[in-house]
């Protein structure tokens, strides 16, 4: 576990988004928001994609900087190519 809640810790932090304004955005329970920030449980590849929607309806640069720190190693070899 940990690497989407990482991506997700930071971005929220860095953008000063909380987690009940994600939760929110997404129209789920903030508990589950929670356990993805403390890396109790990750959410699922759909998921993912549902959080960098809502984080784009946010603040796009978050979204941009959870992208950046979840896929980083991936975007990183792609630029390599």
């Amino acid at each position: 576990m940990g690497r989407a809640g990482k991506a997700l810790r930071h971005a929220l932090e860095a953008h000063d988004i909380s987690q009940n304004r994600l939760a929110i955005t997404l129209g789920i329970d903030r508990s589950k928001v929670f356990r993805w920030f403390h890396e109790k449980t990750d959410p699922t590849a759909e998921t993912v994609a549902d959080i960098v929607k809502a984080l784009n309806a946010i603040d796009s640069t978050a979204a941009e900087s959870f992208i950046k720190l979840y896929l980083g190693d991936l975007l990183r070899d792609r630029e390599g190519e």
